[in-house]
């Protein structure tokens, strides 16, 4: 636990994560400089060093904020619950777009991070995945009904589909700069709408 950090107003606190995950989203992890998240800031390097000691320090913080935020907001959304695979997806980005009006740039920190090859961090990062799982709700977890579904769908398969159309939409999103939310959350409820018509298995 960073005490010196979390004894920051949350003001603060919350200016300089956003710093953090706004250069490493739009940079490799060798290519974002501490100097430029301190000016993002309105810190100075020095104090950014003594929060977080080192560039590793900060990354790896940031990436256990990031987990950390991510698994709260999904468990509170509902989206662990029931059996309408389609409503679980809607309220698990949902969620995430509720973490983006906080952190902006973190659903892009996280997909950077995920695939970081850098040595400095590589490590620590894949271990946390694999300790903790993606970020989102797994298919063996999901109650799935296959009457519900056309005959012979693998469902493990489409929801993996789901889930990676899901995660390259808000790559694709956040790669313009500044996100407008309540338009991706409309986009975003036309996908399910297609998706429930592809998958479902019609009435009659």
């Amino acid at each position: 636990m960073n005490e010196k950090f979390f004894s920051l107003p949350e003001e603060r606190q919350r200016a300089m994560l956003n710093a953090g995950y706004r250069v490493f989203a739009h940079n490799s992890y060798k290519k974002s400089p501490m100097s430029e998240i301190a000016d993002a800031a309105g810190i100075s390097k020095a104090l950014l060093f003594h929060y977080f000691g080192n560039k590793k320090g900060l990354y790896l913080f940031l990436w256990e904020h990031c987990a950390q935020v991510t698994l709260q907001k999904l468990e509170q959304s509902g989206c662990y619950e029931g059996e309408d695979v389609f409503e679980i997806m809607r309220l698990g980005l949902r969620a995430k777009m509720e973490i983006m009006r906080s952190y902006p740039d973190m659903g892009l920190f996280a997909i950077k991070a995920y695939y970081e090859k850098d040595p400095a961090v590589v490590r620590e990062i894949q271990e946390s995945i694999a300790s903790r799982g993606a970020f989102g709700v797994h298919a063996p977890r999901l109650r799935l009904d296959p009457e519900q579904f056309v005959p012979g769908l693998d469902l493990a398969r489409m929801y993996q589909n789901m889930f990676w159309a899901s995660e390259g939409f808000i790559w694709e999103l956040t790669q313009g700069g500044d996100v407008d939310i309540d338009r991706f959350e409309r986009e975003y409820d036309g996908m399910i709408d297609f998706w429930r018509s592809v998958y479902l298995r019609k009435e009659g």
